[in-house]
């Protein structure tokens, strides 16, 4: 009886393969586009909905929102809001939430 090894992968496996050897800064950005993806599940869907515009620059996460005492009350989260963020994208992707 012989038993050979396959060379087989999930096609998960096979797509994060190809990403990597053919642009490997694109998984970042795939990761960090499903991170701000999940913004609403992390803030609930009242602070998404004055959620303007997000970014990524630097491992720094810039989010515009339409409302000053808004801003001023997420900034005393922020930190809980990185690490929840991070912890949904599986990694430490940003350093820091800048709220503008």
């Amino acid at each position: 009886m012989s038993f050979r090894k396959t060379n087989e992968i999930t096609l998960g496996e096979a797509i994060k393969a190809l990403i990597d050897t053919y642009n490997p800064g694109s998984r970042r950005k795939l990761s960090e586009a499903g991170m701000m993806g999940s913004w609403d599940k992390v803030v609930g869907t009242m602070i998404a909905g004055h959620t303007k515009k997000m970014w990524v620059h630097h491992r720094k996460l810039y989010v515009e929102v339409d409302s000053a005492a808004l801003r001023q009350e997420l900034v005393y989260s922020r930190e809980k809001i990185k690490k929840s963020l991070n912890k949904l994208a599986g990694e430490d992707l940003i350093d820091e939430v800048v709220f503008r």
